[in-house]
């Protein structure tokens, strides 16, 4: 599957002198809740086209730090640049805009509606649904065609997560490693630039749980970057170059796998002790 099948990696301008290395910094995020202190100065990068780790134990601040990034929750300090741009405390849907999206440890389909209808409302741009379109017949030539190519994109999708067969469902009826599927699948419709994964192979049995490593390596040769939040450690440290690691609100250490694994306050922290 082709770049510009699925996704649109080459359509962003980046800001002049801008360099590609790192796609995502976060400086000194702050996040409290009344009198918790749920992310604390965590700092960390990302680097363009990779596939990066962020591990820690329950309460560690991983999912806030998430939802930080992403526009869920505003940051009470610090700074979240992507590619360049200060996104730091703007909306999801801007987040998206830019090309920086994620998906959730429970998946948020939409249940009465199926495979197919789900995948093509996070579409960007359509101009079906622009109300002045609805009065001048003559403008909806250049909407069937963009309706024809958006629901070819869709198949090129549902076939590249190996789901076709189950256009037509009801994703409400779908198992919970399918909804995985259709999770990633969705975000991919939005056309990012780099994806925030949070407990993707939570619920999800081996067979799948390989199919999704399958789709995510073919994913970043294609030039996308991923920051995955997973508590199976070994799937980390098998599968990403880079890992963070948070502790207590605050980024513990950074490193490849191995240097991780060897760490003597991460496996005090972490590991409880036993690597």
């Amino acid at each position: 599957m082709s770049d510009t099948e699925i996704g649109s990696q080459s359509d962003t301008v980046q800001p002049e002198g801008q360099q590609n290395d790192v796609e995502l910094k976060v400086d000194g995020l702050v996040k409290r809740f009344g009198g918790i202190t749920a992310v604390d100065s965590a700092s960390f990068e990302v680097e363009s086209g990779s596939m990066t780790g962020l591990i820690g134990p329950n309460g560690a601040g991983k999912s806030t730090t998430f939802h930080c990034i992403t526009g869920i929750h505003r940051p009470d300090g610090g700074s979240v640049r992507f590619q360049g741009n200060d996104i730091t405390g703007i909306r999801p849907y801007q987040c998206a805009d830019y090309g920086l999206v994620r998906t959730f440890q429970i998946a948020r389909e939409m249940a009465n509606m199926t495979v197919l209808e789900n995948l093509m409302l996070p579409a960007k741009q359509q101009s079906g649904e622009q109300l002045w379109r609805s009065v001048m017949p003559f403008a909806r030539r250049d909407v069937i065609e963009e309706e024809r190519e958006l629901l070819e994109r869709v198949w090129d999708i549902l076939e590249f997560f190996e789901i076709e067969h189950i256009a037509e469902e009801k994703a409400g009826n779908l198992s919970g490693g399918q909804r995985k599927l259709l999770e990633m699948a969705r975000a991919l419709m939005i056309e990012p630039e780099m994806l925030l994964l949070d407990e993707p192979f939570a619920g999800v049995n081996p067979t799948l749980e390989h199919k999704l490593l399958d789709h995510i390596h073919e994913l970043r040769e294609e030039g996308y970057t991923f920051l995955i939040v997973e508590h199976d450690m070994d799937l980390i440290m098998e599968n990403c170059e880079r890992v963070i690691v948070m502790h207590q609100g605050s980024v513990l250490a950074e490193g490849n796998p191995e240097t991780i694994t060897s760490n003597e306050q991460v496996i005090e922290a972490y590991l409880g002790g036993d690597v």
